[in-house]
């Protein structure tokens, strides 16, 4: 889950120009208009937009944040950030490029806009990786960031009351994520936070530094590939199931630099965890970015998590795609990545015959609570027959573990009757590999069978 260099940032710049960067793209770049001081709460018209001709989401999201009346795929603008986010792995280079470029003494954008969840290797004895949420800590305290969810004692994640988790669903539960805006990411799955209408992408630590002393960066508007999937979501499908039946069909490199769009009937049945899982996957093949049109359920959940203004959008009849696919629920099956591709695509009943070591359910992708509820219903009066790697995506989704009930049972005792590993502490884990004593981490020759979103080798160890 590293982030990826894109658009264009400070990379080239001397130290001399990139001093001065913030001054430049204020004057060269940017003009005072209504909508960075008066945007209207929760409209769902972009009101403040001439539109010359009809957009996807993803352009009048990005001609909004330009301060453009509109913009065309393959434009190159400077875009005002609205979040960006970085966590324990990136951080630290994100915070040197900052400093190297704009000073030691330089302070941030916007310190309400800046967001930094430790997340990746945090459960560890590795003093490299605890060194890097010092880091982390001292640059928070440094530049007084108000979002920080700091953890202290890694003995025990519960004695930590800001410590939330995998940064993708903490983001998302933290009210961070709001339809109209732009978030970059220090992570390639930063595009999950395409699932409530928001234009969320991942960049590298260079373009990540440049937003520190600006808050703009440079961007190249995407291509759109609109999916529209239609018909009634059957109770053997999820949201996994239609995304990797999507990358399967069209390649790992089949979206590159191009917004993956789904719409369809399948949208209002899904929740915005299964969405998530849609948009977080949207990298895998080779996506820029993610994104759903927000509806009632986008409000509803976002409007119980934080109080700021967003501005809605919606793609226009008339927009252009660059390609356009429709599936039709009843035609899809249950269906697996096999190595070690995303892209590698099988149903899950040719697969029957494989011998797996052990199952792995967590990450920013298959770690939600939803995943372990459909988890549970299998599981439920059965046993495992292979060790079964339990990791809450998030503090909020350990604590669900507890309340939330099939036939009586909390998820908790049904895992624990089922003979799993007792839920480890929010992460993410052995995703990543991580150092070699992190949860789940393979360490061995292994066949497992995991809800995350990659299976590149050596991907978990």
């Amino acid at each position: 889950m590293f982030g990826f260099v894109s658009g264009v940032g400070i990379a080239g710049l001397s130290k001399r120009s990139a001093a001065s960067a913030r001054e430049t793209c204020e004057n060269g770049f940017s003009r005072a208009v209504p909508v960075a001081v008066s945007a209207p709460q929760r409209v769902d018209a972009p009101s403040l937009i001439k539109v010359q001709q009809p957009m996807t989401i993803t352009e009048k999201i990005l001609a909004k944040a330009a301060e453009k009346d509109f913009v065309l795929p393959g434009d190159n603008v400077w875009v005002n950030v609205d979040v960006l986010m970085t966590h324990d792995v990136c951080g630290p280079g994100t915070i040197g490029v900052f400093k190297r470029e704009f000073g030691q003494d330089a302070k941030v954008f916007d310190k309400e806009k800046v967001v930094i969840i430790p997340d990746h290797y945090i459960f560890t004895a590795d003093e490299r990786a605890n060194r890097n949420v010092d880091i982390l800590r001292d640059f928070v305290q440094e530049q007084g960031i108000k979002y920080f969810y700091d953890i202290t004692d890694r003995s025990d994640f519960k004695a930590n009351p800001d410590y939330k988790g995998v940064c993708h669903v903490a983001l998302a539960q933290e009210g961070h994520t709001r339809p109209g805006e732009v978030m970059f990411g220090t992570d390639s799955h930063t595009c999950n936070a395409g699932a409530f209408g928001q234009f969320a992408t991942g960049i590298g630590n260079t373009d990540a530094g440049f937003i520190l002393g600006t808050g703009k960066l440079l961007v190249k508007v995407p291509a759109t590939m609109r999916f529209e999937m239609n018909g009634e979501m059957p109770d053997y499908l999820l949201a996994k199931d239609l995304i990797l039946n999507i990358i399967g069909d069209i390649g790992v490199a089949g979206a590159t630099y191009r917004t993956l769009e789904f719409s369809g009937e399948v949208i209002p049945q899904l929740s915005m965890e299964e969405r998530q899982t849609l948009c977080n996957m949207a990298i895998e093949a080779g996506g820029k970015n993610g994104i759903i049109a927000p509806d009632a359920i986008t409000s509803e959940y976002v409007d119980s998590r934080t109080s700021k203004p967003y501005e809605k959008f919606s793609t226009d009849s008339k927009a252009s795609f660059y390609a356009d696919r429709t599936y039709n629920l009843a035609d899809l099956e249950p269906v697996v990545a096999k190595p070690h591709s995303p892209d590698n695509r099988d149903l899950a009943k040719n697969c029957r015959d494989v011998k797996i070591t052990r199952t792995y359910i967590g990450s920013c992708t298959g770690g939600k609570i939803e995943d372990f509820i459909a988890a549970a219903r299998v599981l439920q009066y059965q046993k495992v027959r292979v060790p079964t790697f339990l990791v809450p995506a998030t503090r909020k989704v350990y604590d669900d573990l507890h309340q939330y009930k099939i036939n009586g049972q909390t998820l908790w005792e049904i895992f624990h009757s089922a003979g799993c590993i007792d839920p480890a502490s929010p992460s993410c884990a052995a995703c990543l590999g991580g150092p070699k004593d992190t949860f789940a981490r393979i360490n061995g020759a292994e066949v497992c069978v995991s809800t995350t979103n990659r299976n590149f080798p050596g991907r978990m160890g």
